[in-house]
């Protein structure tokens, strides 16, 4: 157990070794003497509050679970969770004493988070709920050279995406075969078939709600014809009917399901804009995605909801495929007349989603803020990254959340600050891959981010100590000369009005720093807002080491001291790494 391994490396270090030697200027050696993790002195005072006689009972545990950590627990629970921790090499036959509660505040029995379980209301349309989504998900590094593969598509389905894009080409070598790659670039290719069937094999690991995947199509009616064919007898009764919604289903009502989006085939498109004209036409919107890269593999690259243009002939042929109509349950149309026109459009009978680059949507929402929230109440907006982040970067999440976007996509092999705000929001409702939109979002009065609101909510966190990193890296890791400068910066994200990022100061040469520092969050949104945390190891040249992160949802935080595991860059859980920290979510202004 991690606990019996933190407290003897402690213990040995303690008896043992209280000072490290680094080699300097070669022939040289600096010794450090080096501070051992203790309770900070508000931990030995609360140990205080609740023991009797230097010992901590199952009933002063029970105690302390229901009145400071404000969990709901019974006698009988409490007494699981005392078995639990008595393995503790420091625990006494009567109880917990100060090294064994501090163990416990420290470890796994103690996170911040509850356990994963699916905890929001999964009944209401697609619309209401926030979606894991993933941008070019074959693609294995950068967006101009890099490999195809059902690689990272594996990877996104376990980790929770519910959303995938593959971008449909005919092959090179044989134009009857199908292929996914990422057009206009040197990105190879893999075979459709092969992706597909990775996602049979894979997209209810995590949780039975439903996968959808979005095709970036630029195949001819006769390819449409071999996908149909293909991708039903992949999925077989998993695949979803395609239908035209007047609203969406739920998440619940579609659990096991897959369901494609895409545009519809010419001959659909004609007809929905035909009977759309009769019924004030919707005018579907999209942007370009960045520009064309050149035909340097052969295939030219459009958005998804681009339709090339073609001569009558083209047209025609490409104007019958009735085989890839019933394949779309989520229709994708384009935007063809402003986006004015099909914002301020309540009358369209049918549901759809709608696609749009970050800088089409950070443009929009200067004029059209509360237009595109009320929009996103019945429909699904999907946002994707610019054209000109070739290395796979991301653009911050928030600007699509906070206006009611559900498909945020991502590049999930860009490792760096967006990408870990993004896995913070889909830690909330059990990892499932579906976060149920705020009511704010949901209201007949539509929400603007940017107007700022009154403070609903008071985020209190203190951060004692931090610790592990002694077990988790060699001893030069971070600085070959001495041991670590730690310090932690603590930011909120969420609407405009909530940004606020603090940070401690270094602590000097010590693997286990004592911080004590207190932070406060006035929030106007609390529902949609997220703690990230990020510690760094301090270097004069502002080139900062990289000692762990995380990003938690601030609704689903658990109140009182907790363990806070960090995260490495690609998202890779510390075995052995923890932040002490406090957590008062308070009503109100502080």
């Amino acid at each position: 157990m991690e606990e019996i391994k933190r407290f003897l490396t402690l213990k040995g270090d303690q008896g043992r070794k209280s000072k490290q030697a680094y080699k300097f200027c070669f022939c040289f050696r600096r010794i450090f003497k080096l501070k051992m993790a203790e309770p900070p002195q508000d931990i030995v005072d609360l140990f205080n509050d609740y023991s009797d006689n230097g010992v901590m009972t199952v009933e002063n545990l029970h105690k302390f679970l229901t009145e400071f950590q404000g969990e709901n627990h019974t006698i009988e629970s409490a007494q699981d969770l005392f078995n639990r921790i008595k393995h503790l090499p420091v625990f006494l036959r009567r109880g917990l004493n100060l090294d064994a509660f501090f163990l416990y505040l420290l470890g796994e029995q103690n996170p911040p988070l509850d356990p994963p379980m699916v905890h929001h209301n999964m009944n209401k349309p697609l619309a209401h709920y926030f979606m894991y989504t993933g941008h070019n998900s074959y693609l294995t590094g950068n967006q101009l050279s890099s490999a195809s593969s059902i690689e990272p598509i594996i990877k996104a389905l376990k980790s929770g995406v519910k959303v995938i894009e593959l971008d449909l080409w005919p092959s090179k070598r044989n134009k009857n075969d199908i292929v996914v790659c990422h057009g206009g670039t040197m990105t190879s290719p893999v075979e459709l078939n092969k992706c597909l069937e990775a996602i049979k094999e894979n997209a209810f690991d995590v949780s039975e709600y439903p996968v959808i995947i979005t095709f970036e199509d630029h195949l001819d009616h006769l390819l449409q014809a071999k996908v149909a064919q293909m991708v039903s007898d992949i999925f077989g009764e998993m695949l979803y009917p395609g239908v035209e919604f007047v609203e969406f289903p739920s998440p619940e009502e579609l659990k096991r399901r897959i369901l494609i989006s895409t545009k519809p085939p010419k001959e659909s498109l004609d007809s929905f804009n035909e009977q759309e004209n009769q019924e004030q036409k919707i005018k579907n919107s999209t942007d370009r995605s960045g520009a064309v890269l050149g035909n340097v593999s052969g295939y030219r690259n459009y958005d998804e909801v681009d339709i090339p243009i073609k001569d009558n002939e083209e047209a025609e042929e490409e104007a019958a495929a009735p085989e890839y109509k019933h394949l779309i349950a989520i229709h994708a149309h384009k935007l063809e007349h402003g986006l004015d026109n099909l914002l301020n459009d309540n009358n369209s009978r049918r549901v759809a989603r709608l696609s749009m680059s970050e800088e089409k949507l950070k443009n929009s929402v200067k004029t059209h803020a509360t237009d595109i929230v009320r929009f996103t109440q019945k429909n699904l907006l999907r946002v994707y990254p610019k054209g000109t982040r070739i290395l796979s970067s991301n653009y911050n999440p928030l600007i699509g959340w906070t206006h009611g976007a559900q498909m945020v996509a991502f590049n999930m092999q860009g490792y760096e600050k967006n990408t870990w705000i993004m896995q913070g929001m889909f830690r909330a409702n059990g990892g499932c891959g579906y976060v149920k939109k705020p009511d704010f979002l949901l209201s007949n009065k539509a929400f603007d981010p940017s107007i700022k609101r009154p403070v609903k909510k008071t985020l209190k966190v203190t951060l004692y100590m931090g610790d592990g990193w002694h077990l988790e890296f060699r001893r030069t890791h971070f600085d070959p000369f001495s041991p670590p400068d730690f310090f932690t910066k603590v930011e909120i994200c969420g609407v405009p009005a909530d940004i606020k990022k603090e940070q401690t100061v270094p602590i000097e040469d010590q693997w286990v720093p004592m911080w004590n520092k207190k932070f406060e969050f006035p929030l106007t949104a609390p529902d949609i807002a997220l703690l990230r945390i990020e510690v760094c190891e301090f270097d004069l040249d502002r080139r900062h080491g990289f000692g762990g992160q995380t990003c938690l949802p601030v609704s689903e935080l658990k109140s009182g001291i907790r363990a806070v595991p960090l995260f490495g860059k690609k998202g890779e859980k510390f075995e052995h790494v923890k932040l002490l920290m406090r957590f008062q979510l308070l009503p109100g202004v502080y």
